[in-house]
């Protein structure tokens, strides 16, 4: 179509600065507006027929409400990744007029690198899983605060315990100071971890209950990838939430890019150098899958823990699941024999983890025959 008008957003919480790329080659500034379900109403009627406009904008903390509001009015929007936007060398100048103007450029140029956007079900997971993520986080800083309190008075348990555990909380309630502003301390310091406790457990029950009442589609995933070894409930609602429908990538090395566990690289000419992870992907998927990885450091086996969460999937995801467990098994021993470290280790295990994550996610999402009952 060359009558197509390419539109670049800077969003902000309060603005939107916008600039349009017309059909005759020319980049203009359309000034700033108010970031309004009004204001972009009255920006499209502005600019011209909704099928005649394409908008971009740049992922960030404003989320998906502008891309929502102009899809809803008929207007094909795409919300890019801000790490690969184009930047000159030298460019030392960045101001919101200036940002639209290189989107809406670089938008018509077609250099842009669009990002997946959630539906309603998919995104409203993603917020409970990273509620527990950062309550997760919390936990451990409250940990942090009460055990090196202890530490720093020299309060030890009498006998080995295993840390944080109830008998480890039960002895810490035994510890008392001389000093009323130590005890208050110690007393918040024990508030704070019994209370992240009691947050995590909530969020837990209520991960338990979007799971229970999410469409059938997404939950037959979530069921289909718990018989994985290293995969329980959380981080298969994790993966789902963060990756949408696994069948959108078309290879399973694009779904490892996606998650920025594959290695960077710097080359030229005939000298090939490779390096650490890029990390630039999903770091909330590239977490769960590594640390799922580390339980193929073991052998080859079927506890009963997996046993029970691999009673209602298919025979053909039980096969999956089980040459994962032969193969990256395989894959640990080989590179700890080369004398990788460990990290390393299971960070090429967690890569490799998400091809059998993809092969049990297209499967299910092709033929729905996660669970038995589907199946049958």
């Amino acid at each position: 179509m060359s009558n197509v008008r390419f539109i670049g957003l800077d969003v902000h919480a309060e603005t939107v600065a916008v600039a349009v790329a017309e059909p005759d080659g020319e980049v203009r500034s359309m000034g700033v507006i108010p970031n309004r379900s009004e204001s972009i109403r009255k920006l499209v009627k502005k600019l011209g027929p909704a099928e005649q406009l394409r908008v971009c904008y740049e992922a960030g903390p404003t989320g998906y409400v502008v891309y929502w509001e102009l899809t809803a009015l008929g207007v094909k929007c795409e919300v890019v990744a801000p790490t690969l936007v184009p930047v000159k060398a030298g460019d030392r100048v960045k101001t919101d007029r200036r940002d639209a103007l290189k989107l809406a450029r670089s938008y018509r140029a077609g250099d842009l690198t669009p990002v997946w956007v959630p539906d309603a079900a998919h995104e409203a997971l993603r917020d409970l899983v990273r509620a527990r993520e950062a309550a997760k986080k919390d936990q451990l800083r409250a940990r942090h605060r009460l055990g090196k309190f202890l530490l720093r008075h020299g309060r030890r348990p009498s006998t080995t315990m295993n840390s944080w555990t109830q008998t480890h909380l039960t002895w810490v309630k035994t510890v008392h100071f001389e000093h009323a502003a130590q005890e208050a301390t110690l007393l918040d310091y024990l508030h704070e971890v019994e209370h992240m406790a009691d947050r995590i457990e909530r969020l837990e029950r209520a991960i338990d209950d979007a799971v229970r009442t999410a469409p059938e589609r997404m939950r037959a995933v979530i069921e289909a990838l718990q018989a994985l070894r290293g995969i329980a409930q959380v981080s298969a609602v994790t993966i789902v939430a963060e990756v949408g429908e696994l069948s959108r990538f078309p290879k399973p090395r694009q779904l490892m890019g996606y998650s920025g566990a594959v290695a960077s690289e710097d080359s030229s000419g005939g000298r090939i150098r490779r390096g650490g992870i890029t990390k630039t992907g999903n770091a909330h998927l590239r977490r769960v899958v590594i640390e799922a990885a580390w339980a193929y450091r073991y052998r080859p086996a079927v506890g009963a823990a997996l046993r029970k969460r691999q009673v209602s999937v298919s025979q053909d995801v039980k096969e999956i699941a089980w040459k994962a467990q032969h193969r990256l098994h395989a894959r640990y021993r080989h590179l700890t024999a080369r004398g990788k470290c460990k990290q390393e280790t299971v960070t090429a295990v967690g890569r490799e983890l998400l091809g059998f994550i993809w092969a049990i996610g297209v499967q299910v999402e092709a033929h729905g025959r996660g669970a038995q009952s589907v199946a049958a």
